[in-house]
């Protein structure tokens, strides 16, 4: 059977929104995912990076919202700014290109509160935003959470992580006990499944039928060097290739300013992510990303959580990911979309037998 947006119950001016971002086909997760948000029911969805995780749940919320021009109907939660915008950002072109009118703000913490209350009072229906203001904002009664009848988790494994779990949680017990519950990840461990449960009796849970699984639009590579070698090999690569965007992975943080160093001393432009860095300069080094001015990012995986660039063409792992899991969020950064994308591993002879493990586990050909 051919899969279609329109069988998934789609009004039509949603699926011409999305042929104008060239969405034609709805993922396997979308096909599966839809019908039961539009049940009404509670879901957790787990599926890799970049299977349409976000559309999966924006779609049948924009159907539901369409007629309804009453404020703050749903709240979806990110872990980080970058992945607040990124959602907000769908969320514009969705209501731009079918002239649906949704209307969405993004609320993080950093930014000026008094601003953000007063685009709450333009009564939007979709609220996106850092779990910390959504609940000063909730507290200080310029949210209604009466008025909420959704709340998504997006990257629900950090949400509900040690360091966030605390304030999610209040902010669901201040929801109507009839919300709808949903919560999406590229991992949902056992211990988020059992906290969900204590929050919503009977979810639907749906796991991507592949599994652990990488979309073949991405390439990997792998490439055999001394431990003391890498750099310069790592150098030559991206100046053989000139990739439009690259996002370089070390396992370790205290690594990252001495790799950047090396690199900007031969002329490639590159900046990097600390786990540690200030909002404003998180936000000014993503910036220049995004536009251009920056081709290369540097980063750990702590760094570059819920960090989803579009238009990223290269992923080089100058360490290799410590399990299959981590291979999976890397990947997944590039690739998006339908583009192609490609996976660099720089190894010593030690990693490459780690590294042939994670392939053999999630079905790769190296080339």
């Amino acid at each position: 059977m051919t899969k279609t947006f329109e069988k998934l119950g789609l009004s039509s001016s949603l699926v011409k929104a999305l042929e104008l971002e060239k969405i034609t086909i709805p993922t396997d997760i979308q096909m599966r995912v839809v019908p039961e948000i539009n049940a009404g029911k509670d879901v957790i969805v787990q599926s890799p990076t970049a299977t349409g995780k976000t559309l999966a749940y924006l779609l049948p919320l924009f159907e539901r919202l369409k007629g309804d021009l009453n404020d703050m109907k749903v709240i979806i939660l990110a872990p980080t700014h970058e992945l607040v915008i990124q959602i907000q950002r769908q969320i514009e072109r969705l209501s731009l290109n079918s002239k649906l009118a949704i209307r969405s703000i993004p609320l993080i913490g950093g930014a000026n509160i008094h601003r953000q209350i007063d685009k709450l009072k333009t009564k939007p229906q979709i609220l996106v935003g850092s779990p910390g203001r959504i609940l000063e904002l909730i507290e200080k009664k310029k949210i209604k959470s009466p008025a909420i009848g959704t709340i998504i988790l997006d990257e629900v494994d950090q949400l509900l992580d040690m360091n966030n779990s605390e304030i999610v949680l209040k902010i669901i017990k201040r929801l109507p006990r009839s919300r709808q519950f949903l919560a999406v990840s590229a991992t949902v461990p056992n211990a988020v499944v059992k906290i969900i449960s204590t929050l919503t009796p009977n979810p639907v849970i749906i796991k991507s039928k592949d599994g652990e699984s990488i979309p073949s639009s991405i390439s990997h590579f792998y490439i055999l060097a001394e431990q003391r070698e890498k750099i310069k090999i790592l150098r030559k690569k991206i100046t053989a290739i000139k990739p439009a965007k690259a996002l370089i992975f070390l396992n370790s943080a205290d690594q990252i300013d001495n790799l950047i160093s090396k690199l900007k001393f031969h002329g490639l432009s590159v900046a990097g992510l600390h786990g540690t860095d200030q909002k404003l300069y998180r936000k000014r080094v993503m910036g220049d990303f995004s536009s251009g001015k920056i081709r290369i990012l540097v980063a750990s995986d702590i760094a570059a959580r819920g960090l989803q660039m579009e238009g990223i063409t290269h992923i080089f792992n100058m360490d290799i990911p410590e399990n299959s899991k981590d291979y999976i969020h890397r990947a997944g950064r590039t690739g998006r979309n339908g583009m192609k994308g490609s996976v660099v591993s720089v190894v010593n002879s030690r990693e490459l037998a780690f590294l042939k493990k994670i392939g053999k586990k999630l079905n790769i050909k190296f080339n």
